[in-house]
Parts: structure tokens; sequence; C-alpha cells
């Protein structure tokens, strides 16, 4: 089956600019502009940057506004033909000072796969993704992912273990994640947040779905590897619940 390239692109710019112009009278002396120490300490935030926030252990759920989750697959060795998921949960028991404690499971709906294509008037492409050669979500619509082992690698870097289910077939994958910080608490958000970044593979004839694997030694097909990435914030405990000890400092 020949799949064309299709991506999802998804980007987002904001620019704000503010000009304040100020001119003092001619018969007036020229203003001071050393700012007294005060003042510039209180122009300070009062959360401490996303990389050092402590954060509380506890229950965590997936906010769906702030997570996606694509997938690549090489296209005839010429491209990297890329999807996603647009439904998907998981809950996080996270423990920041215990991180061998902290589970994950997740599930992914996989009637909700999005290609982008072009002309779907011409061919349903995720309807045939889905269909009895591919995902048969009809037999199998639900994905699931669960920890077995979470392993620090780095400062903030992670091994994350688990087992998935796909195809109704349960096999073990890796992920490799990035702990991008978080916050105990905000003025704007009382509860507690986290955000993650990870990556990783799978053989997709593991699962049993070999549709389109290129013939050894060549690449006339759709690969058996799929990469996969993942990007996604947690909501947490509410400030309050919060140890004292990790609770974000407020200003003087």
């Amino acid at each position: 089956m020949n799949i064309r390239p299709a991506s999802g692109i998804r980007s987002l710019l904001c620019v704000t600019i503010v000009a304040v112009l100020a001119g003092c009278s001619p018969k007036e002396p020229a203003a001071d502009h050393t700012a007294p120490a005060a003042t510039a300490s209180t122009s300070t935030t009062a959360v401490p940057p996303a990389s050092t926030a402590a954060v509380p252990a506890g229950s965590y759920t997936l906010d769906k506004a702030h997570a996606s989750l694509i997938f690549r697959v090489n296209h005839l060795g010429f491209s990297n033909f890329t999807a996603r998921f647009r439904r998907f949960d998981a809950q996080l028991q996270f423990d920041p000072k215990n991180l061998a404690a902290s589970t994950l499971t997740a599930t992914v709906d996989a009637k909700t796969l999005e290609t982008d294509y072009p002309d779907p008037a011409t061919l349903d492409f995720n309807a045939q993704l889905q269909g009895p050669e591919w995902l048969d979500t009809a037999k199998f619509p639900e994905m699931t992912f669960k920890t077995t082992k979470v392993t620090a690698t780095g400062s903030n870097a992670m091994r994350i273990d688990g087992d998935l289910t796909l195809h109704g077939v349960t096999h073990p994958v890796s992920l490799d994640a990035t702990f991008n910080g978080g916050y105990a608490g905000h003025p704007m958000d009382p509860h507690a947040r986290i955000g993650f970044s990870a990556h990783g593979s799978l053989k997709r004839s593991d699962f049993g779905i070999a549709m389109g694997i290129p013939a050894p030694g060549t690449t006339m097909g759709v690969s058996d590897k799929v990469d996969i990435a993942i990007e996604c914030e947690f909501s947490g405990p509410p400030l309050a619940a919060a140890d004292t000890s990790t609770a974000t400092p407020k200003s003087e």
C-alpha cells in the first residue's frame, strides 16, 4: 500500500510589544533613572524557575489541553510520515524524591488516529489505518500503557519501562523521558504542575501489525519501526495540600 506523506504541524507564536514614552519639562531637572533597591525587588516573580521549583509528591492528572502524542514511520525511505492520536489520558503517581516509586497508567483512543490526509473525500485514510489490516480499531479500540519500572538516568532524565497493549498484544516498551520542571502552585493556578517530554520506538510487527513492511534489504514500504514522541503536562495536588517545605516561596 502506498502511504502519502502528511503531517500535522501546530505552531503558536505570540508577540507582545509594550512602548512607554515619557518626557520631562525642559524647565525641570533631569530625572534620576536609578531604580531604588526596593522597587527592583518588587518586580521579581514569586515563582522559582520551572527547572528548580520544588513539587509535591502525589497524584497527577494529565492536562489534555497541553499534551500531544505523535508517531512517525518511514515511507519508502523518502520521508518520515507523521500522524497523531487526538484523545488519550494518563494518571501519574509522582514522587520527585523517590522516582522509582512513581507509576504511570495511560490509555489511548485508537479511533482518534489523525493523519491530516489532504483529500478525505477521495480516500478516508484515517479509516483505512483503523481498518483490519492495520490497527483494527473495531476489535481493539483502546491502547494501554502501564509502567513496570522507572529509573533515573540523569538529573532531570529517566527511563520508563512498561507494558504496552496494542492491537490485542501486550509487549514491553521503554521510553526515555525528560522532567521539564514544575511548580507547587502559582497565583493563577492553585495546583501543582509538572511537565515531561518523552520519546521511544517499537516494532509494529511485535504487535501483529505487519502490513506493508519492506522486504529485507529494501525500503519499499512502511517501516516496521515506529517512533513515538510525547509532550505532556500534569496537574497535581492543590497548594494547600503540599508539604510546606515544597510550597512556592512568597515574595517579601
